[in-house]
Order: structure tokens, then C-alpha cells, then sequence
């Protein structure tokens, strides 16, 4: 995989500033080398350990269809395209080499669709 450097909120550096200032700390051990985020037993998170954690917390929220980590990449790149951002930006932030791996990752509705062709065709309005 290829280094990148990606954006993120100013409440998830807080967050993550939280972490590193009390709960890392305490989690830590001996086995936990450089790694920002430990499992309970203060190694480091897995790739499996992060979709146990976020299959639990589905579940908890009701959510019945199966989530994966990798359908939040799919999720991300959605709701940016919805927000308006252009697929060349959500390409860049995937990390794709083809604008088409990318398009795989968007999930536009219907009614987007219509709504962006009823605001950009001149025969729509």
C-alpha cells in the first residue's frame, strides 16, 4: 500500500489526542511497541480485533446488514460524492491509481441522480 497523507476532522484529532493522553497510556505494555491503537490486552489492534469492535457496535445500533471495514471506504466515498466533493478528490483520498476502482466505491441512489440532473441540465429547470 502507498503513503498518503489524508485529512481528518479537528474532533477526531481531539479524540485521538485524548487517547494518546489517557487511555494508550494505561493500556500499554511491554508488546505494544509503536502501535496507536492496542486491543485490551495492550497489543497491537488487528486488522480482525477492528472488525469485531465494529461488528459489535452495528449490532448495537440495530443494524442488520452485514458491515465490514472495508464498507466504510464505501460509505466515505458515497457520502462524499453526495456532499458534492468531485470523483477525481474521492479517487485521490482512496488512494486509487484508476478513476474506475473508484466509481466501484460509489453507491449514488436514484433520487441523487435525478436531483443532479434536474440542477445541472438547462432543460430540467
Amino acid at each position: 500500500a502507498k503513503e498518503r497523507v489524508i485529512p481528518i476532522h479537528q474532533n477526531a484529532v481531539n479524540v485521538i489526542r485524548e487517547y494518546l493522553a489517557e487511555a494508550r497510556p494505561r493500556m500499554s505494555n511491554p508488546r505494544s511497541g509503536r502501535s496507536l491503537f492496542l486491543n485490551r490486552r495492550g497489543e497491537r489492534l488487528t486488522r480482525q480485533g477492528f472488525w469485531l469492535i465494529l461488528k459489535g457496535h452495528a449490532k448495537r445500533a440495530g443494524i442488520k446488514k452485514k458491515i465490514t471495514p472495508h464498507t466504510l471506504r464505501h460509505s466515505f466515498a458515497t457520502h462524499l460524492l453526495r456532499g458534492g466533493a468531485p470523483l477525481r478528490h474521492v479517487q485521490e483520498l482512496l488512494g486509487h491509481a484508476s478513476i474506475t476502482t473508484t466509481q466501484v466505491y460509489t453507491h449514488l441512489t436514484s433520487e441523487h441522480v435525478r436531483s443532479e440532473y434536474d440542477k445541472a441540465h438547462p432543460r430540467a429547470r
